[in-house]
């Protein structure tokens, strides 16, 4: 079986392809599948993000493919069923989804589709509906608002029916994320964005502010929140990792400031948002009011240049691995 391996040396990632690596067998609980694309994240890939040192690890977060086996204890799920999920090893011919992590893939989505979902949408729920408690006719605002996040933000927040605010230093970027349903885009990277968010509300500031960036504009999301205003920390692709923090507005308009990550996390607890979005958000993607939108799509042995191509930040959206040839 051919799959990618990750290891980092001096703070870079080394990526190898072998065709040496055994076909995984699934255990109780858990779904085989052929994979037909899997979405890269930049979290993987991130030193200090990564395996330092040792043995190389598989690479891939999250994949799509049709099932070929199905272990003990996995009802509801068959042989040439369509399937997503977040899983280990996901840039390989054939992966293990656990099957309280295993989406059924709607008939409106293609395998490219499929495979930008899992990961940066369960996040998206995670920050929006979990703990951000996002309702229709509120305000969202998205720190870096053209990142992979930041779109499936975007949509997931317009199907919910919110208001959207968004940052990029990209004006062309902003521009394509007006198509998608922004409703305010600001240009610009620097922590200035604070005054244009409270007039764009009246005064009121944004009810739910998602950082992508990190703490470079962690204390300005702060102040564009209004009273009982959320803040959810995504991540820090700027590498700050220290923030002013307000505490008096903390304080006066009673704010929630929370983080988003798996990092800590154990199986049963990543999968605790799963059944929600099942619920809500399966529906969406089914009927089309929710899509994921791809802005490259790169072959299996591309891997190398599909990583460069997201260095590069000029991506707006997901970067997807298509799935090897059979």
């Amino acid at each position: 079986m051919r799959g990618y391996t990750l290891q980092y040396r001096d703070g870079h990632a080394e990526l190898t392809l072998r065709d040496d690596l055994p076909r995984p067998a699934p255990g109780p609980g858990q779904l085989l599948v052929r994979v037909r694309a899997a979405g890269l994240n930049r979290g993987e890939l991130l030193a200090g993000h990564g395996p330092q040192g040792g043995s190389p690890k598989p690479l891939g977060a999250e994949a799509a493919g049709e099932v070929v086996e199905v272990g003990v204890g996995v009802p509801g799920w068959k042989v040439g069923d369509r399937a997503m999920g977040r899983c280990n090893g996901g840039f390989a011919d054939f992966a293990l989804i656990s099957e309280a992590e295993a989406l059924h893939v709607p008939e409106a989505l293609d395998w490219t589709e499929a495979g930008a979902i899992p990961l940066t949408f369960l996040v998206v729920y995670d920050m929006l509906v979990v703990q951000g408690r996002l309702k229709a006719g509120e305000t969202l605002l998205v720190a870096g608002g053209s990142s992979g996040v930041g779109v499936a933000a975007l949509s997931a927040a317009k199907a919910m029916g919110a208001r959207v605010i968004a940052t990029s230093g990209s004006a062309a970027k902003l521009a394509r994320l007006t198509t998608l349903g922004l409703d305010l885009g600001l240009e610009t990277r620097a922590p200035d964005f604070a005054a244009a968010v409270r007039e764009a509300t009246e005064g009121r500031g944004a009810d739910l502010a998602i950082d992508t960036v990190g703490g470079s504009v962690f204390a300005e999301c702060v102040r564009s929140l209004g009273f009982q205003g959320r803040l959810a920390m995504v991540g820090y692709v700027d590498g700050v990792l220290r923030a002013e923090l307000d505490l008096e507005a903390l304080h006066a308009r009673r704010l929630h400031l929370f983080g988003v990550s798996n990092k800590l996390r154990t199986p049963q607890q990543r999968a605790e948002p799963v059944p929600g979005f099942r619920a809500d958000w399966l529906p969406l993607f089914a009927d089309g009011r929710l899509r994921p939108v791809v802005d490259r799509v790169f072959r299996f042995e591309e891997l190398a240049q599909a990583k460069a191509s997201m260095e590069q930040a000029e991506h707006l959206g997901k970067i997807v691995l298509a799935g090897s040839a059979d």
